[in-house]
């Protein structure tokens, strides 16, 4: 009877219940996979094509932010080397006034020593800090004529100024060097965001960079949609606009005095505006020729441009001179709503104002857009409506 008895399981006791093997080897495997899920990943783990196409486009962002701080900085440092330029050119023109002068004192001196003065020590004279001191001392002030006096007032002042010059300089050129080193960081920035987002994309496969592609196609034709609604509300508001000013015209006709101030503040806005469209169809024609021209960052053409580059270049077409930075072109300018966009406005993204295009209309502008793409026409939601900063009328 014995042998017919099972076997007691094997197994260890939980809280006072027996866990089979299997149950525990189970438990064993949760606890492994919990912890291989919270581990950190792997050196291979690779990110989401989706993952690539924002890490890239924060990056162009980065790197266009950069530039037009790179932009910035070399037109400052431009400005520096001028300045000081002029500066050493001055302080030289000052020294060489100087030292003709110092040879003319010299001579006076000279004069002195014929007429019975105690001998001056010319090479002294040629080289001390303060010739009037020297004269002082040698007890030859007295002595000198009226005009000689005068000269050596004239060049104890030109002495002093001089030295100023050269303060002037020195200082111009230590600011120089700091504002060339803060370039080449700026411009170490924009080739390290650019490297970085060119890795990226060398290691998508040929099917990643078919997603890739996809997702930016659907992206442009959301833009493209946003682009046709904001045409539409334009030409319905236009339209509209248009109306009230027929329905003011045939009103004023009949009011008499009041009528012609009417008529008088319509022809000047329809002056003003005229100018602005001849001004506005210059700069986009410009612009138009540069489509298909490559984006270069810190480029002002006419081979190539940044986006800033091109928009200054263009309304410089037009004769309307735009400083070069994103971030002060926004201020040059009125500020006119999305709505109220004309043909030839400015329209700026980023909350660091670091991307600008020419609007042409019905939703669409010129720009250049970053690094490995050309000029072209885009829909200005071409990063989504939430990037767009402001729209400035330049002239």
């Amino acid at each position: 009877m014995a042998s017919h008895r099972k076997s007691s399981p094997t197994g260890t006791r939980i809280a006072g219940i027996r866990t089979p093997v299997l149950a525990t080897a189970a438990l064993t495997s949760v606890a492994l996979l919990s912890q291989t899920a919270n581990a950190a990943p792997s050196a291979d783990s690779k990110p989401s094509v989706e993952e690539v196409e924002k890490k890239v486009d924060d990056l162009y962002h980065q790197a266009e932010t950069a530039t037009e701080k790179y932009n910035a900085t070399r037109e400052k440092t431009a400005q520096q080397r001028k300045r000081v330029a002029s500066l050493l050119d001055d302080v030289a023109q000052r020294t060489e006034k100087l030292n003709t002068a110092r040879e003319e004192l010299g001579s006076f001196a000279a004069a002195q020593y014929r007429t019975g003065a105690a001998a001056p020590d010319t090479a002294s004279l040629l080289l001390a800090d303060n010739p009037q001191d020297y004269f002082d001392q040698t007890q030859l002030m007295d002595r000198l004529t009226t005009r000689q006096k005068a000269a050596v007032d004239d060049y104890v002042t030109e002495q002093a100024a001089t030295t100023k010059k050269r303060t002037e300089a020195s200082e111009s050129l230590r600011t120089l060097t700091t504002t060339q080193s803060a370039l080449k960081t700026s411009k170490a920035d924009v080739q390290r965001k650019l490297a970085e987002a060119r890795d990226l994309l060398s290691k998508l496969t040929a099917e990643e960079k078919a997603r890739l592609a996809a997702i930016e196609k659907k992206k442009q034709e959301a833009a493209d949609r946003k682009a046709a609604e904001l045409a539409q509300q334009q030409a319905a508001a236009e339209k509209k606009a248009q109306e009230t000013a027929a329905q003011q015209q045939t009103g004023s006709g009949t009011t008499g005095t009041s009528g012609t101030t009417g008529s008088t503040g319509t022809s000047g806005s329809s002056a003003a505006d005229s100018s602005y469209t001849a001004k506005a169809d210059k700069a986009l024609a410009f612009a138009r020729t540069q489509i298909g021209k490559p984006y270069v960052w810190g480029a002002t053409g006419p081979g190539s441009y940044d986006c800033s580059g091109l928009t200054q270049a263009a309304w410089k077409a037009a004769g309307v001179t735009l400083p070069r930075v994103t971030t002060d072109q926004v201020n040059a300018g009125t500020t006119v709503s999305l709505a109220d966009a004309r043909p030839g406005d400015l329209v700026f993204f980023y909350d660091d104002v670091s991307h600008v295009g020419i609007y042409i209309g019905n939703g669409m502008m010129i720009h250049a857009p970053k690094p490995g793409a050309y000029v072209r026409e885009e829909s200005i939601y071409y990063g989504g409506a939430s990037i767009i900063h402001s729209v400035v009328r330049p002239a």
